[in-house]
């Protein structure tokens, strides 16, 4: 895979687009990435947008979640969610399949190996992302920590141990850290602050890969404020 770009800018984020925002000049030719800032897997597509260094080839476009412009569902994507990408007069949805789509299409780096043995590995990872996903969520609802997320995390560390030949899943940063980095993150945040869980303990793997991600300048820029995701999974929890 080649090598990110060595500069990176960082980018003057736009504002959220609510009810009351009119409508960009829609299927004008302009490639437009629509996420919300806040939202994980929204999150995915905006990585692997910076990591290839298309800030100036698909246009950020976030919505506000809690108060969604009409038009979105109306006249760009059906499915109402985040994110979707408007690409040559079409819409597209679903992170995963958005990221494969933006790497496999777009110029930057290549977001996969051409190893076959690491591909296959990536296939497998992206399909798990789910079940991890879906299992650390059940958690933070749970009472406390149950043996459903250790066994998760355990797995992580399993698998960040498969290559040697750097700290990521697939040695080299790739999709398949695109798809965990924005839930690790939360998971992270919530399970110390809500069940004073430390995913790392145990982990070294896990917290080599958290260490060097917070690295990378593409993924740093999607961050969420960690207090701003506690209080948002509190009022979603129903903890004061």
């Amino acid at each position: 895979m080649a090598a990110a770009p060595a500069s990176y800018t960082k980018a003057v984020l736009p504002p959220s687009l609510d009810s009351t925002a009119e409508p960009p000049a829609l299927f004008d030719g302009t490639t437009r990435l629509y996420i919300s800032y806040v939202c994980p897997f929204a999150q995915r597509t905006w990585i692997a947008r910076n990591y290839k260094g298309l800030q100036d080839k698909i246009k950020l476009v976030p919505i506000d979640l809690q108060n969604r412009p009409a038009w979105y569902k109306e006249r760009v994507y059906s499915g109402n969610k985040v994110p979707s990408l408007e690409h040559n007069g079409e819409v597209r949805g679903e992170s995963l399949d958005l990221i494969k789509f933006i790497d496999e299409n777009f110029e930057g780096p290549a977001l996969l190996p051409d190893d076959p043995e690491k591909r296959k590995f990536a296939e497998e990872l992206l399909q798990y992302s789910d079940s991890f996903n879906s299992a650390s969520f059940r958690t933070l609802a749970s009472k406390d920590v149950n043996q459903e997320i250790v066994d998760s995390f355990n797995k992580i560390e399993e698998y960040l141990s498969k290559f040697n030949d750097g700290p990521f899943f697939l040695g080299q940063f790739s999709l398949v850290d695109i798809a965990y980095v924005p839930f690790i993150e939360r998971f992270q945040i919530w399970l110390a602050d809500i069940k004073n869980y430390d995913i790392t303990q145990g982990r070294p793997k896990l917290a080599q890969w958290i260490e060097e991600v917070n690295k990378i300048d593409a993924y740093i820029e999607t961050r969420i404020d960690p207090q701003v995701l506690i209080d948002t999974l509190k009022k979603r929890l129903g903890i004061n």
